[in-house]
C-alpha cells in the first residue's frame, strides 16, 4: 500500500472533498454507534412579497439529539416572536424524530439569554481571550 498524499487547503474545501471526509466519518460512526444519521431539517423565513428565503433555522441529526446549527433572523423581523416560533417548531421536529433533546452553541454577543428564557441550560463553554470570543453550549430535553 502506498503512502497517501496530504493536500493542505487553507479555506473551505470543495464540496466533493468535504463529502469524502464526511462519508468516511459517517461509515465509522454508523458502524460503532448503531445509528445512522437522519436528514437535516430547516424552517425557512420567507419575504412576504418575493417569497425569497431571508433567514430561518437549520438543524442536523446529532445521534439522538437535534443540533441547531444556524438560527438567523433578519434585523427587521426581530422582536416579533419569530425566534421563539422557530425554536418551538424545532422542538416539535425533535420530538417527532424521537430525539432526547436539542443542543446548540452561541457566541457571547449572540443569544444566550434568549435560549435560557426558552428553557435551555448551559452545559459547557469555551473561554474567551485575545482573538477568541467566548462560546456557550446549551441543551434542552424535549
Amino acid at each position: 500500500m502506498s503512502t497517501p498524499l496530504l493536500d493542505f487547503i487553507l479555506g473551505d474545501p470543495n464540496p466533493d472533498d468535504l463529502r469524502a471526509i464526511v462519508a468516511v466519518l459517517s461509515v465509522y460512526n454508523n458502524a460503532y454507534s448503531g445509528m445512522a444519521d437522519q436528514p437535516g431539517f430547516a424552517i425557512i423565513i420567507r419575504d412576504p412579497e418575493t417569497q425569497a428565503a431571508v433567514g430561518g433555522l437549520y438543524g442536523v441529526d446529532g445521534y439522538g439529539w437535534a443540533f441547531v446549527r444556524y438560527l438567523a433572523i433578519p434585523e427587521e423581523y426581530r422582536g416579533a416572536g419569530l425566534g421563539r416560533r422557530l425554536m418551538e417548531e424545532a422542538e416539535k421536529i425533535a420530538k417527532a424524530r424521537g430525539y432526547i433533546g436539542i443542543w446548540l452553541d452561541t457566541l457571547e454577543f449572540q443569544a444566550r439569554p434568549f435560549y435560557e428564557r426558552l428553557g435551555f441550560e448551559l452545559f459547557g463553554e469555551l473561554e474567551g481571550g485575545p482573538g477568541a470570543i467566548p462560546r456557550y453550549f446549551l441543551k434542552k430535553r424535549v
